[in-house]
C-alpha cells in the first residue's frame, strides 16, 4: 500500500533538517542525538514498580512490574539502535507501554555497545541477563517457565541469538521470542534493501555502517550468534512472532527468517504493518499504527504469556 500519510509527513519533517548519517559522528556523539529524540517516544504510564539493578555482577537492567503479584511471566527486552545507539533509557516508554498491555514483566537489558567492544559483548551481555533471571526467577518474583525474549532492530537480533544460544545449550529454556522488524543478516543486496536504500528513514549505508560496528570481520559474520541464518538448523526453537514494516531495508530478512522458523516447524507468527517505516512502534509518537502494533503486540503477550 502507499506509504502513511504521517510516515510521510514524518519523512517531509526529517528532510528539513541538516542532512545526518550515522557514520558522520562519532559514537559517543551519535548516543547523545538518539538520547534527544525523546519527544517522538512519548510517555510511558505509571507502572507498579521499576527498578534499576546490576545483575550478574556486572550487567545493568530495569525491570518493569505492571502488577506486584508473584510469580509473573516475563519478558527480557533487548533495545535496538544498531549495537551503537540506545540504552534503557530510550527504549523506558516502550518497555512501559509493552508492561501494561501485557500484564508480564519486562526486564530491559542496558548491554555493551559497539564498537568500543565489538560481538559478542552486546550478544553475551544479554544471553547472561537471561541466565541470571531464570535462575533466579523465585527471587525475582518471575516465573521461568514463562520467560520470553524480545527486542527491536538490532535488539531483535540479539533476542533471536539468545533463542539460539539458549537452544544450543539447552538452558534457559525460553517461551518464545518476539522480534519487532529484527535485524537478521548482512545481505544488502535483498530487494527491500534496494527498493528503500535511501529516503526512507533508515538507509543501506547506514545499516551497512552498523554491521561494520558490531561485526567488522567477515569470519565472524558466519557465526550463528551475530547472523542467526547461519545456524545449522532451526529445529526446536521457542515460537516466535516477527512484527516488519514496508518501507524498511530490513523488511525481508525479517520476513525471510519468518519462513526458516516456519519451515523447521517452529510456530510463528509474521505480521507485516503496511505503509509503515522502520522503527515506527519505538518512535511511537507521531504514528497512529505504532500506537495500534504496542496495544496488539501486548495483548497477544498477554494471551500467550498468561494463559493458564
Amino acid at each position: 500500500m502507499p506509504l502513511h500519510p504521517q510516515a510521510r509527513a514524518f519523512l517531509d519533517a526529517a528532510a528539513q533538517e541538516e542532512d545526518f548519517s550515522w557514520s558522520d559522528v562519532t559514537p559517543t556523539r551519535a548516543r547523545e542525538i538518539y538520547a534527544d529524540w525523546k519527544d517522538l517516544y512519548g510517555v510511558g504510564p505509571e507502572l507498579a514498580g521499576v527498578e534499576d539493578q546490576l545483575i550478574g555482577g556486572s550487567i545493568p537492567v530495569r525491570i518493569y512490574r505492571p502488577a506486584l503479584e508473584k510469580p509473573m511471566p516475563a519478558v527480557m527486552y533487548f533495545h535496538g539502535g544498531g549495537w551503537v545507539l540506545g540504552s534503557v533509557e530510550t527504549h523506558d516508554t516502550l518497555c512501559r507501554q509493552l508492561a501494561q498491555q501485557s500484564g508480564c514483566v519486562f526486564i530491559s537489558v542496558d548491554y555493551r555497545l559497539a564498537p568500543e567492544p565489538p560481538f559478542p559483548a552486546a550478544h553475551d551481555d544479554c544471553f547472561q541477563a537471561t541466565v541470571h533471571v531464570a535462575q533466579h526467577a523465585e527471587e525475582l518474583g518471575i516465573d521461568a517457565a514463562r520467560l520470553a525474549v524480545c527486542g527491536d532492530s538490532a535488539g531483535g537480533n540479539l533476542a533471536a541469538t539468545v533463542a539460539l544460544h539458549a537452544r544450543d545449550l539447552g538452558s534457559p529454556k525460553l517461551h518464545s521470542q518476539w522480534l519487532l522488524y529484527p535485524t537478521i543478516e548482512p545481505q544488502f543486496d535483498a530487494d527491500s534493501y534496494l527498493a528503500f536504500r535511501e529516503g526512507y528513514g533508515l538507509t543501506r549505508a547506514e545499516m551497512q555502517w552498523f554491521w561494520d560496528q558490531y561485526v567488522p570481520t567477515p569470519e565472524l559474520r558466519l557465526h550463528p550468534w551475530a547472523v542467526p541464518t547461519c545456524t545449522s538448523d532451526f529445529f526446536g526453537l521457542p515460537s516466535a512472532h516477527i512484527i516488519t514494516a514496508e518501507y524498511d531495508v530490513l523488511r525481508d530478512e525479517g520476513e525471510g527468517y519468518a519462513a526458516k522458523l516456519k519451515a523447521a516447524g517452529v510456530p510463528t507468527v509474521l505480521e507485516r504493518w503496511d505503509g509503515t517505516l522502520h522503527g515506527f512502534i519505538h518512535f511511537a509518537e507521531p504514528f497512529d499504527d505504532a500506537k495500534r502494533a504496542i496495544a496488539d503486540l501486548g495483548q497477544r503477550m498477554k494471551a500467550e504469556l498468561r494463559a493458564p
